[in-house]
């Protein structure tokens, strides 16, 4: 929910991508297509969020006439590609510090032509030139080591004397950038996007944008204790696009697409998406990972340095700084990502139990979200190629911190949840189609033509 690129749960045709939320998951829920706004837009005082409905009236009847327009809507032939989801950018979720722009290809840089102007200074030099370098460097090996011990004290010295402690979860992290300095760069990035989406916002009158001032307001005044909560003034933008994405700025920016509107199916799955985006903003996350990735960068210089020394030639070179970043991306920064993403689940969950949130409804959302990928037949990547954890895992780490959860929404003196667990709902439903689709299936079976691909619907 995290760079410079803004990969979104995009689908190339709007139509395809309605007729999908709106036949498909709104269908497994029974969850009419207004009820996301009039929960919001009918309520006063405290959300309460509540179902009264009895479970046989949730799970719904699937005929067998509304089961065959289900699998044409999810049908390989009749529906866009829709690429993973994410709230936020995949790949940094903040604003990146204008020097670092211009320092960090200079850098780089630097560190190419150090290390191949070392090498061309190495062959040039006459073979017993090179033997006396070779000798003074075995007779003083101790004191080259010492200095890059040196340097390796250095660096860690200053890794530990720029760890602060996270908000709320008191967890130790690096803090290379001043927060006020990165909080005027999020500015920048503000007017960036009201630019782009100045003709694409939502009036305040607009019930969708009512739907999620009260959201924002309703999960903000619940957690005022918290002083980094009630220091940001949380301000709504709501863009009028089919993305399915939402993300808030160091600054309180607030940015939900309708797209994601669509694709919830009840106020209690919009609370979590939003509290967990306000959880970026109040963990900082945005100024924790450009700081472990510039401090990242300037250690890699040094490897640079060396690759472009001792290889041969350019082109090995290129492969192997290829390698180099490869191995950093995966090794650390992506790895950090998804602790980030963890992490932000963990507070946001917090956040829509302390204002009396279904949090039940949480690992829901992300269950409906590997159903998507399943019907459409999407490869499933393994977890370590992705800057976020799985959809599956993330249900499953939610389920893991909801019972602490229900618990900390019961010592808010919430109203007890009397409807049915929507975990429970959700899997009656897909067991139901499930059979659905196997009696379906059976009877025309035999008539079927070989010829034709079969549909491999879950």
């Amino acid at each position: 929910l995290s760079g410079s690129n803004r990969n979104y749960f995009l689908t190339r045709s709007p139509d395809s991508y309605r007729n999908f939320v709106s036949k498909g998951l709104r269908c497994l829920l029974n969850v009419p297509d207004t009820e996301v706004y009039n929960n919001a837009h009918h309520s006063s005082g405290r959300f309460c969020f509540q179902s009264s409905q009895p479970l046989g009236e949730k799970i719904t009847s699937f005929q067998s006439s509304s089961l065959r327009q289900l699998l044409h809507h999810f049908s390989a032939w009749n529906i866009q590609i829709i690429r993973s989801f994410s709230t936020s950018p995949l790949f940094q979720a903040a604003p990146v510090p204008l020097f670092w722009i211009i320092v960090k290809p200079a850098q780089k840089l630097f560190a190419i032509i150090l290390g191949r102007s070392i090498r061309n200074w190495w062959k040039a030099l006459p073979p017993n030139k090179r033997e006396l370098f070779k000798e003074s460097a075995r007779k003083n090996k101790w004191k080259i080591l010492l200095g890059v011990s040196s340097l390796g004290v250095l660096f860690v010295m200053f890794y530990f004397t720029h760890l602060e402690e996270t908000p709320i979860t008191g967890r130790a992290r690096l803090l290379v950038f001043g927060k006020e300095h990165f909080r005027e760069l999020s500015q920048m990035e503000y007017d960036m996007w009201m630019e782009e989406f100045k003709s694409k916002m939502l009036p305040e009158t607009d019930a969708r944008y009512q739907v999620v001032e009260r959201v924002v307001g309703h999960l903000s005044e619940s957690n005022k204790e918290i002083p980094q909560v009630s220091a940001l003034k949380w301000v709504i933008h709501v863009v009028d696009e089919p993305d399915v994405n939402a993300f808030v700025l160091p600054n309180g920016q607030v940015f939900v697409f309708t797209g994601l509107l669509n694709a919830v199916s009840d106020i209690h799955q919009l609370s979590f998406i939003l509290g967990h985006e306000i959880a970026h903003a109040v963990l900082e996350h945005a100024v924790k990972k450009a700081s472990l990735v510039h401090f990242l960068d300037f250690l890699s210089l040094i490897f640079l340095t060396v690759i472009w020394a001792i290889c041969p030639r350019d082109s090995l070179a290129v492969v192997g700084q290829w390698i180099q970043s490869k191995l950093q991306e995966f090794m650390f920064d992506r790895p950090y990502s998804r602790t980030l993403e963890a992490e932000a689940d963990k507070v946001g969950l917090q956040f829509a139990a302390k204002a009396c949130v279904d949090v039940r409804a949480s690992s829901v959302f992300w269950q409906q979200m590997e159903l998507a990928e399943t019907i459409q037949g999407q490869p499933k990547l393994p977890e370590w190629l992705s800057t976020h954890p799985s959809h599956e895992n993330r249900a499953e780490h939610l389920d893991r911190l909801i019972p602490e959860a229900l618990k900390i929404r019961e010592s808010c003196n919430c109203p007890s949840l009397s409807g049915p667990d929507p975990r429970l709902i959700f899997k009656l439903n897909m067991q139901h189609l499930l059979e659905s689709s196997k009696d379906q299936e059976t009877p025309n079976s035999a008539k079927r033509d070989l010829s034709e691909p079969k549909l491999d619907f879950p």
